[in-house]
């Protein structure tokens, strides 16, 4: 892991509404009768985003009513503003919606990055491990709060490659095992067990990468 490079993720825009109109509220996804404010973000990393939704629902009455990756990724957005995701959360009231947000964009700062896995920067991973799961992931995984995940992401022949040996490496079963392309064109799976063995496949998950993105025709006698 220590070769890994990490690439802080882009906040591009936040924009609070502190009383969203009821029928912007019903189109995206969120519950009139307990949600007034909502905070929007766009991120240029993605996966990093869904996992800073997720921790703001550990530091405040939120909810996340709304998270999208953009097709083909950061690079083909549809606008300076755009990226590769957009997440909105919801709340009873500005305050609480404040909580939230800043929760989100320390995730961001500090925490929840892609990693460069070659000198150029050609290929990246993001081998995050989530140790307590916050309400936002437990209900999109189906695991109970408080679970540990490994959260794989990488280019599709280096994730096929990677989550053999993510699963090899430690005790930890699927929960979900996103096979190429997603809408960023990339592969992806969680994995859950103890937090040792969720660390220990994510690092299993970042060293394949590099070796592959270092030597992705391996060599072999006719």
């Amino acid at each position: 892991m220590s070769v890994l490079v990490p690439i802080v993720p882009k906040v591009l825009a936040v924009r609070r509404l502190p009383r969203a109109a009821p029928a912007l509220l019903l189109a995206y996804g969120a519950d009139p009768a307990r949600h007034v404010s909502l905070g929007i973000v766009t991120c240029d990393q993605d996966d990093p985003t869904y996992v800073a939704l997720d921790e703001a629902t550990k530091h405040a009455a939120v909810d996340v009513i709304f998270a999208r990756s953009f097709y083909a990724g950061a690079a083909h957005s549809s606008g300076r503003n755009s990226g590769e995701i957009m997440g909105i959360l919801a709340a009873e009231n500005p305050d609480e919606l404040e909580h939230g947000l800043r929760a989100m964009l320390r995730c961001l700062e500090h925490d929840a990055c892609f990693y460069s896995a070659d000198d150029a920067g050609s290929v990246t991973v993001f081998p995050h491990v989530v140790a307590s799961l916050g309400r936002y992931l437990s209900v999109k995984s189906g695991l109970p709060e408080g679970e540990a995940l490994a959260y794989l992401v990488a280019p599709p022949l280096e994730a096929t490659v990677a989550l053999d040996a993510a699963l090899k490496a430690a005790e930890v079963r699927p929960v979900m095992i996103f096979p190429p392309p997603t809408e960023t064109n990339f592969a992806a799976a969680w994995l859950t067990g103890s937090l040792n063995a969720c660390q220990a496949a994510a690092e299993a998950y970042a060293e394949t990468v590099v070796r592959v993105a270092m030597e992705p025709r391996e060599r072999w006698n006719r």
